[in-house]
């Protein structure tokens, strides 16, 4: 069933001459109603048949494709006519397709006109194209750039292995191995062929929610289709690696700000730099930086407020490299934002922020001996730091914001091979 997306929209009390209504849903400032639209005739002689929205006093209008008199619209509900009753289930079919979509944004108190158009065309749509491109035009709304960014490049070499139009039925075990040796034989490296069939998992797992493909047609889990693992293991520094690295100068004033910076960020509970750089006065509150992570702000049903210590050595950071306390609680902490930025220019900021970063980094470890560092390495480390000290697995969780435990256990067992492979070794050191 197609869904053709709104084309009215209608502001205020108008009177339109719409006929009684067959199905009815109204719950959370939300009504959804089939109705005849008898304000104009088709050349045929009847009328549209449509799904009206209403929210805040606003009305939009979907096609169902059905057209029918006024006489056979009043007669639907009880007619016993072949004809009429296959019109009335597939009416009841689109009714209950933006019923669904209506009763999903509602539910995470993010109804909007505009992003029940995306995902209702996201139903709409036959191939799996259609559907990341109406991902990446949700992204672009929510002001989540980066990972609309990464969805478009997944976007591309999707279609440069199968074309502009591949329908979900062609999503098979089979065409996945194949998409994986190509983009093996263009050398993209395992990280990402693992992040581009994440994405893609995520794509298809929606249109399963959609209604789009069935469960036994999902190729992906255990015993189908399972994702290569990412190549190379996450970074985490040792106590002595970590005063190595926050104690070292060269006497450049870039080297010691992406240096301190680092240090916050492992300070801060593992911060990324995005939810750091944007941090304002308003954020410390009783000696402690409680922030929200913009990562899953939109997307969290619930919402989870991170609290790290505002120790001495972090304060410090602030003082030098900070903007000064002028009592304003808008005020960023640190001098890379104004807090005015649409979702573009903060990206960017972002962006080239990290870049300086890791290249200040990468000059720090090779002047004293670490392994590769990143910007990341911050947050791998703080939870690595807290592991390996005996912290408590939930307090841990808690501070990096994970939804659950199990998130948390999985992602400090990848830390931990390193250490594993260390005291392997342990067994058979016999001098």
């Amino acid at each position: 069933m197609q869904i053709v997306c709104a084309f009215v929209c209608i502001q205020g009390s108008i009177n339109i001459k719409i006929q009684q209504r067959m199905f009815k849903y109204s719950k959370d400032g939300v009504s959804v109603l089939s109705v005849l639209d008898a304000r104009r005739a088709k050349k045929s002689g009847l009328f549209p048949v449509k799904i009206q929205v209403i929210h805040n006093r606003k009305q939009k209008y979907y096609s169902t494709g059905k057209e029918l008199s006024k006489e056979d619209w009043e007669n639907l509900a009880e007619s016993k006519s072949r004809r009429l009753i296959e019109i009335r289930s597939s009416i009841e079919n689109s009714f209950s397709i933006i019923k669904g979509q209506v009763e999903a944004l509602a539910e995470r108190g993010e109804f909007a006109f505009d992003l029940l158009s995306i995902r209702l065309g996201r139903c709409a749509t036959a191939t799996v194209n259609a559907a990341i491109t109406a991902k990446i035009d949700e992204l672009q709304q929510n002001g989540q750039v980066s990972t609309r960014n990464n969805y478009h490049s997944m976007l591309m070499a999707i279609e440069h292995f199968a074309g502009k139009d591949i329908p979900f039925s062609a999503i098979t075990i089979d065409w996945l191995n194949r998409c994986e040796r190509f983009w093996t034989g263009e050398k993209k490296s395992k990280s990402t062929v693992c992040v581009y069939f994440k994405m893609l998992k995520a794509i298809l797992n929606q249109a399963k929610t959609d209604g789009m493909i069935k469960e036994a047609h999902f190729p992906f889990g255990r015993g189908k289709y399972e994702i290569p693992s990412a190549e190379g293991r996450k970074l985490a520094l040792t106590l002595e690696q970590i005063k190595r690295l926050v104690t070292y100068t060269d006497g450049r004033e870039e080297t010691e700000l992406y240096r301190d910076l680092w240090f916050f960020s492992y300070l801060c509970n593992g911060i990324n730099f995005r939810d750091m750089l944007f941090l304002t006065y308003g954020n410390i509150v009783g000696g402690e930086i409680c922030f929200v992570r913009a990562k899953t702000k939109n997307t969290s049903k619930q919402i989870r407020t991170i609290r790290a210590v505002l120790t001495p050595e972090m304060e410090k950071i602030i003082d030098r490299w900070g903007n000064p306390n002028d009592g304003n609680p808008e005020t960023p902490l640190f001098k890379f934002a104004t807090g005015k930025e649409d979702s573009i220019k903060t990206a960017r900021i972002v962006l080239l922020a990290i870049q300086k970063c890791n290249k200040v980094l990468s000059r720090i470890a090779k002047a004293t001996g670490l392994p590769p560092v990143t910007t990341y390495s911050a947050r791998h480390s703080f939870a690595t730091v807290l592991k390996r000290s005996g912290t408590n697995i939930s307090y841990i969780s808690e501070s990096l914001g994970h939804s659950n435990l199990m998130v948390t256990e999985n992602y400090l067992a990848s830390f931990e091979q390193d250490e594993r492979m260390k005291n392997a070794q342990l067994l058979t050191r016999f001098d």
